[in-house]
């Protein structure tokens, strides 16, 4: 064999080894491609797992006692008013605190109601939970529990998660034990809420009373007091200017006070523990002889017996 076709099939022999191993490089690489794009694929089709909705158990502890259920109170976005009808299993829990309390006189039950930011607050009190907790205390007192062993709290919780349109309990509990200076508290909140009262400026005609905040946590401090102390009652005093007659303002000052009593019970206070009267233009705080204290003289005061 002469050296040129040594030479030749040398050459002819590294290209085909050449053509080989390139060959075997793009099929390898095109089974990577093909591969990752397959799962790719499959991570595109995977639907991302919605988080399940928050729900708390109606669950009570107390030592050796204890009841829970995976039921609860629950309440639309933006209501104060729980859904109807509770289950049994409620039922049976609120039966069960209803003999734990009745026979520890000396334990209280702490109520939280939960609220997300952003839920529209119409109600009195100063934020959705505390009236939430208000509803689910007076179902309590309406089953037998006394409210003197009650005690109410809101609490801020933008975590939770609703199902649609529904807070799935958005209510907590714990038993505690009666302060041991409760007296003192509750004669110190009757001498801060006769001190300054609640004073409503409004128009009969209203159809809704819009309050302030610091209106809002006075009502939360006159229901906590009604609950706390037996006998104790509200008063709703209607007074007017002394435009018209006396006898007319009497009635025009009875109009706003029946108004104001009438918005405290549908916020839950109950109707036997508010009077209303009206002391028509007989006790004004400003002088009638301009518009600016005639506009003063046109309240309505609630405060305590």
């Amino acid at each position: 064999m002469t050296r040129n076709l040594r030479y030749l099939l040398s050459m002819i022999i590294v290209i085909l080894a050449g053509i080989y191993f390139y060959l075997s490089c793009c099929s390898e690489c095109g089974n990577q491609m093909v591969d990752s794009d397959t799962e790719a694929a499959k991570e595109e089709i995977v639907p991302p797992k919605e988080p399940d909705a928050t729900s708390y158990p109606f669950s009570l502890k107390d030592g050796d006692y204890a009841f829970e259920v995976q039921d609860n109170f629950n309440f639309n976005l933006s209501s104060a008013s729980f859904l109807t009808p509770l289950s049994d299993n409620v039922g049976n829990g609120i039966e069960s605190l209803k003999s734990y309390l009745s026979e520890n006189a000396d334990k209280v039950i702490n109520i939280t109601g939960l609220y997300k930011g952003g839920e529209t607050n119409n109600t009195a009190f100063p934020n959705l939970g505390l009236a939430r907790a208000n509803q689910v205390k007076n179902y309590f007192v309406s089953k037998g529990i006394s409210s003197a062993q009650t005690n109410t709290f809101g609490r801020l919780m933008d975590d939770f998660l609703p199902l649609d349109n529904t807070l799935l309990g958005p209510i907590t509990y714990e038993i505690g034990t009666q302060a041991e200076d409760a007296g003192d508290l509750l004669k110190a909140l009757y001498d801060e809420i006769k001190a300054n009262p609640l004073v409503l400026y409004f128009n009969t005609g209203e159809a809704a009373i819009n309050l302030t905040p610091e209106q809002r946590e006075k009502v939360a401090k006159i229901t906590k007091y009604l609950d706390k102390m037996d006998g104790a009652a509200c008063n709703v005093v209607g007074h007017t200017d002394n435009t018209g007659s006396r006898t007319t303002n009497i009635r025009l000052g009875l109009e706003r006070a029946d108004f104001a009593m009438a918005y405290l019970i549908k916020n839950g206070i109950s109707a036997s523990k508010i009077n209303s009267s009206s002391k028509g233009p007989d006790s004004p705080i400003a002088t009638n002889a301009t518009e600016e204290g005639r506009s003063k003289n046109r309240r309505t005061v609630v405060t305590l017996n």
